[in-house]
């Protein structure tokens, strides 16, 4: 049976939204979104859907759920399938493949939210053909998935890109948002950071305020190190911040340019807008990320 004829379930499970879906290989063929309240308030609206899903359509092969972070995908740990550190209050340790593995039975392909969406744009999107291809997704907090040879990357956890220290611009003294560490990527380029420095809400600051002279700048600096720490061929950028704001990628083009300085071979400006741009699949990247572990699982 190829991709085309599988029935899988997925859940995109986000910090403020979550989507539950049933597709047949990459088309989708129903989906609900609800809000994430309390855990079990969430999962067990999804389990519901879902289940009257199964009646109206049939059995799926397997379920898919791209999660919102951290959460523990070493299957030798005890925290395999949780939520684990978030600062999401009620959300500390749920165990989300537990759940609908117990209810359900079937094949859990489990990861966070951005690898998923990392994957469904390697295998449908703008990164097919990339050997190494980055997911970064800029809204209420910034993360990143990276697929290498088709895999999302694990390892003693799962990448943090948000979460990196990048060089700030002189003079620049915001503390960040980050309840973590202040002043990493994250809290100072997601949006709610760059409403703290504002002081507007993120969707009323123009693409001409001097803001982005700085959020770009911080941005070129995680793409410079990026481009030599992983060597991607793509890396897509996701989320509510730039969905509306392509033009300033030109900004980060030039900049993260600047910062390479010639070192890498070839890639300048023009060729970094070849490399860093936006996701192909657009808002979809999340819900066929589940789709796209359930077909994994």
């Amino acid at each position: 049976m190829n991709d085309g004829d599988r029935l899988v379930a997925g859940i995109e499970l986000g910090g403020t939204k979550a989507i539950a879906l049933i597709a047949r290989g990459r088309e989708i063929v129903a989906r609900e979104r609800f809000p994430t309240g309390s855990p079990a308030q969430t999962l067990g609206a999804i389990g519901d859907r879902i289940e009257a899903w199964r009646a109206e359509h049939g059995e799926p092969e397997a379920l898919g759920i791209a999660s919102f972070g951290p959460v523990g995908l070493d299957r030798a740990r005890v925290d395999y399938g949780h939520i684990t550190s978030t600062p999401k209050p009620g959300w500390r340790q749920v165990d989300v493949v537990g759940y609908f593995g117990a209810r359900f039975g079937w094949p859990v392909g489990f990861d966070t939210d951005v690898a998923g969406a990392a994957l469904a744009e390697y295998r449908w999107g703008a990164a097919q053909g990339c050997a190494v291809a980055i997911y970064l997704t800029i809204g209420t907090g910034i993360g990143g998935g990276v697929i290498v040879d088709g895999r999302p990357v694990h390892g003693l956890v799962h990448p943090e890109l948000g979460h990196v220290r990048v060089r700030r611009a002189s003079g620049d003294d915001f503390p960040g948002v980050c309840p973590f560490h202040g002043d990493c990527l994250e809290g100072l380029a997601s949006g709610p950071a760059i409403a703290a420095r504002a002081g507007m809400n993120g969707a009323d600051v123009g693409d001409d305020h001097v803001l982005w002279e700085q959020v770009t700048g911080e941005l070129a600096e995680a793409m410079a190190a990026l481009m030599l720490t992983l060597s991607p061929q793509r890396i897509l950028i996701g989320g509510g911040v730039f969905q509306h704001r392509q033009a300033l990628l030109a900004k980060v083009h030039a900049r993260t340019a600047a910062l390479l300085n010639g070192y890498v071979t070839g890639v300048g400006a023009r060729e970094l807008a070849e490399i860093i741009m936006a996701p192909g699949l657009g808002e979809m990247a999340g819900p066929l990320g589940a789709v796209a572990l359930a077909l994994d699982a």
